[in-house]
């Protein structure tokens, strides 16, 4: 597909059930990694991105299961087969990267491409890196791969991000799970898929403390089980959705979402004039053409 046309002019009317969140369902794919129990997520998003995350996964020596449009994955790394994931697997998809940490934690080491090869520009790793060499791993870049080594185990430790950052705050949290001791996470991202990945984490025998706070702490253990996860609807697509119905007008019900997990974008639509119902794991969003938008400041944090 080369081309979308849209033709507008129509009211959205209906129900539309809300997907897993893909950034959450990839970390914990990889989570998959960490434990040599069957690691089973249901509400999984039906995405090139996670289908991909399979393969790696498959060659790393997970075994995997997923029957299209069930939107349940069962992942068994009883063993693991293989330590390295290659330049053609890990460059198509930078959340690929995030297999790093676990194979490193249960393995003692691994060699894992950079999400761009040898070009480290764009969107670095940087931090991620040095949570584990605070951890104690070895870690040696060369030719577009990250040559990481523990092989008497990560250890924990204070590891004080310098800016926020998500993808590094999940990466260094699935490793700390097995880490000796206690590894401290401060300014860590908050986001509720980092919530989701903790709550998982826990259901699996991991001890982590100050969910949803900017100070995580981990209490690494000898070893996690299995556990069957539903993942946590996407909250970015049902924002989406209730802004396409803001502007074309209509009435449409989100149906499976968390609704604290939208609610700041719910304030903004209720003050533009946006009609808004929320339940306990649906939101309804209603705009009467007839009624003109209020323009609305927003600051994001």
């Amino acid at each position: 597909m080369d081309r979308i046309a849209l033709t507008g002019g129509t009211q959205l009317y209906g129900s539309i059930p809300i997907s897993g969140a893909k950034n959450s369902a990839l970390k914990l794919q990889a989570a998959s990694l960490l434990t040599s129990q069957p690691l089973v997520l249901t509400n999984m998003p039906e995405l090139a991105d996670t289908r991909f995350m399979i393969q790696l996964l498959e060659q790393l020596g997970v075994t995997c299961f997923w029957p299209k449009g069930s939107g349940r994955l069962s992942m068994h790394g009883e063993t693991i087969n293989s330590t390295i994931a290659p330049y053609d697997l890990v460059r198509k998809m930078r959340a690929t990267f995030n297999v790093l940490g676990p194979l490193l934690a249960r393995a003692g080491h691994a060699t894992v491409s950079l999400p761009g090869g040898c070009a480290i520009g764009a969107r670095p790793v940087d931090l991620h890196l040095k949570a584990f060499e605070a951890m104690g791993a070895d870690i040696v870049i060369e030719g577009g791969y990250v040559k990481a080594a523990a092989l008497r185990g990560l250890r924990g430790a204070k590891i004080v991000f310098p800016f926020v950052s998500v993808g590094a705050t999940e990466h260094a949290m699935l490793a700390a799970t097995l880490a000796k001791g206690e590894t401290v996470l401060k300014n860590a991202a908050r986001e509720p898929e980092i919530g989701d990945i903790a709550h998982c984490l826990i259901a699996m025998g991991a001890k982590i403390e100050g969910i949803g706070t900017s100070t995580l702490r981990i209490q690494g253990v000898d070893e996690l089980g299995g556990t069957t996860w539903k993942v946590i609807p996407d909250r970015i697509e049902a924002g989406s959705y209730a802004c396409c119905v803001a502007a074309a007008g209509g009435s449409v019900t989100l149906t499976d979402v968390v609704p604290e997990t939208i609610s700041s974008l719910v304030d903004v639509l209720q003050r533009a004039g946006i009609a808004v119902e929320v339940g306990t794991d649906w939101v309804k969003v209603t705009r009467d053409l007839a009624n003109p938008l209020k323009p609305v400041d927003i600051d994001t944090q």
